[in-house]
């Protein structure tokens, strides 16, 4: 700017120099003429690069600054510099605020910005997902309009933020939410939302296993108490009351027993290191002892079937396989009534090995069979308890099951019966040992 300010003024100077100087040769109407045409000139430069500016303002690409002359040129060249400087950092925003957006795009939390009506500027595709919202459709509406539960209207209208809200949703599925708004500067907001139905459903599983727990203790030693308390009361000479509550003593304890066996069980599968240290198991060995124990608990009230239509043996643990595979047959035994049958089945599918047992007991509805893993879940507790079952059989399995790499279906149908089947991975085939196969031809 200075430059220019100096060239003008010394193209002023010379002008006026030269105007004097026609002056002082000729006459005043001469130097009146060359002042003209000189200012004439210079207007008629400065107007062509006026010109100039104002078609390049149509479309300011910096590769198409105009390269004027003289003073104009410096004045070009500055005006360049400084679209490129501000092309340059244009760019830079552009670059941050996409890797912003593509953070906010990744994010495993929902996230929705507001303006100050709390109408969606923004959200990401978690939210869209926790919300049931439509990225399209939503954005510009107010998010009151869309979620209307009445806990979240009041948490969006009051004062404090620094707590979360929990929200529940039933539909689609069942969800729960933790929600929770962030004023991030005079006009906008952030609202975040965690999806933390699993951790719900694990505290309510801890809740629900201390009260089990508890309740399945207390049972028994309140009846054994009680018997003793009877017994101390009445003197102790007295044979036949004695003959008469020692024997339902003993089955309470043997029940506190077998609860306090199946809670060790689980405990040491869940500490266990995750390694497992496999070795061959002799499946029909396994299969032969599943029978006995399958009759021995039946005592003729069921017709037991075993169909082992495959002679591979199986890479595992043999203890806890047997317990897993126990717990599935003990179960099937218990709950069909006298008369049904229970089947064992070993398969060799190819790509799987697959152990069954299936039963034409009394079934289990489709909606408890997601839950039927859980530690003491019971589809009827009174009919549970009266079968003597823990109500930790199914955990114990799904856990041996997990260490075996190796998944638990189920299938079950109200009245009809039920099938509970443990598939395994072809890598968990094993040939059975010579040794093995001579003591079965012998």
């Amino acid at each position: 700017m200075r430059d220019f300010v100096r060239r003008t003024l010394i193209w002023m100077t010379l002008v006026a120099m030269l105007g004097l100087g026609f002056w002082a040769a000729s006459s005043a109407v001469d130097a009146l003429i060359a002042v003209s045409i000189c200012v004439g000139g210079a207007l008629a430069f400065h107007l062509y690069h006026v010109a100039l500016l104002l078609r390049w303002l149509k479309h300011p690409v910096p590769e198409r600054v105009p390269d004027g002359f003289g003073s104009w040129h410096a004045v070009f060249m500055t005006l360049y510099r400084q679209v490129r400087s501000q092309t340059q950092s244009k760019r830079k925003l552009t670059n941050v605020l996409e890797r912003f957006i593509n953070a906010g795009e990744a994010m495993p939390d929902g996230v929705v910005v507001l303006d100050e009506n709390d109408r969606i500027e923004w959200m990401n595709p978690m939210a869209v997902e926790h919300m049931m919202l439509d990225r399209k459709r939503d954005v510009g509406n107010l998010l009151l309009n869309l979620i209307r539960q009445p806990s979240f209207h009041a948490y969006m209208k009051g004062d404090s933020f620094s707590q979360p809200l929990i929200l529940k949703f039933g539909q689609p599925s069942e969800r729960v939410l933790s929600i929770q708004l962030v004023p991030f500067d005079s006009t906008r907001k952030l609202l975040l939302s965690r999806d933390i139905t699993q951790l719900e459903r694990v505290q309510t599983v801890h809740r629900d296993f201390v009260a089990n727990v508890s309740h399945e203790l207390r049972t028994p030693l309140t009846v054994i108490g009680g018997f003793l308390e009877t017994i101390h009361d009445m003197g102790a000479d007295d044979p036949a009351m004695i003959r008469q509550f020692l024997p339902m003593m003993m089955e309470q304890s043997r029940r506190m027993q077998s609860l306090v066996e199946d809670l060790l069980t689980l405990s040491r599968l869940e500490n266990s290191p995750k390694n497992l240290v496999s070795e061959k198991v002799d499946m029909k060995d396994l299969l032969d002892t599943l029978m006995v124990e399958a009759e021995g608990l039946s005592q003729g009230r069921h017709t037991i079937v075993l169909q082992a239509t495959s002679p591979a043996w199986l890479w595992g643990s043999a203890p806890e396989l047997h317990s897993a595979f126990g717990n599935l047959v003990s179960n099937a035994v218990r709950y069909t009534p006298d008369g049904g049958s229970v089947t064992l089945v070993w398969r060799d599918d190819g790509d799987k090995l697959v152990f069954s047992v299936s039963d034409t007991g009394i079934g289990i509805p489709r909606e408890h069979i997601p839950r039927l893993t859980e530690r003491f879940y019971r589809v009827d507790r009174g009919r549970s308890r009266g079968n003597g079952g823990t109500g930790l059989g199914l955990a114990i399995v799904k856990h041996i099951v997990a260490r075996h790499q190796a998944r638990l279906e189920v299938s079950s149908e109200p009245d009809k019966g039920s099938c509970f089947s443990v598939v395994f991975g072809s890598e968990h085939r094993a040939e059975p040992d010579l040794k093995g196969e001579k003591g079965k031809a012998a």
